[in-house]
């Protein structure tokens, strides 16, 4: 089952970040678009920011995206002092990999969290590290057609 994350939680806001803590986890890298910031926003909400602060006395953090336009995803990397890296190419791994080996993070500290099954689960997989699925940060906003692709991406469990 390898779109199958190792943890599910409705929004980022959610997630037991406790738990993770305990299981020695020590890198949480998260999706951008849809995970931790409102699909083509090009800001991040201050519930997130205030999200980042708390996280960060805990955990490294990092973003990893698939988003290709360099302008805005420099303007993501401007609202916080955490790398962000993209375009990702996920769920290939060559360009995280190399980030990851240059800063010395082992990848079986590191969780990755994402909304997509298809990119970011199987990317965390294919990388070797703990995966939690979370919902778009902002689904009560989504179109009904992106809410019915969302579904069903979520049923194919291989």
């Amino acid at each position: 089952m390898i779109l199958k994350a190792d943890y599910e939680a409705k929004t980022v806001f959610e997630i037991n970040y406790t738990k993770l803590k305990e299981e020695g986890i020590k890198v949480i890298a998260f999706d951008l678009d849809s995970t931790v910031m409102k699909s083509k926003s090009g800001r991040f909400s201050i519930e997130t920011l205030n999200l980042f602060e708390k996280l960060k006395k805990d955990f490294k953090l990092l973003i990893i995206s698939n988003n290709n336009n360099l302008e805005y995803i420099s303007k993501a990397a401007q609202q916080i002092d955490f790398p962000v890296i993209g375009p990702a190419k996920k769920p290939a791994t060559s360009v995280s990999k190399d980030f990851l080996k240059k800063n010395n993070i082992e990848i079986k500290e590191m969780v990755m969290v994402g909304d997509r099954p298809l990119t970011d689960i199987l990317f965390g997989k294919f990388l070797g590290c703990k995966t939690i699925l979370v919902d778009s940060i902002s689904w009560q906003e989504e179109k009904p057609i992106v809410r019915l692709a969302r579904k069903i991406e979520r049923l194919v469990n291989i």
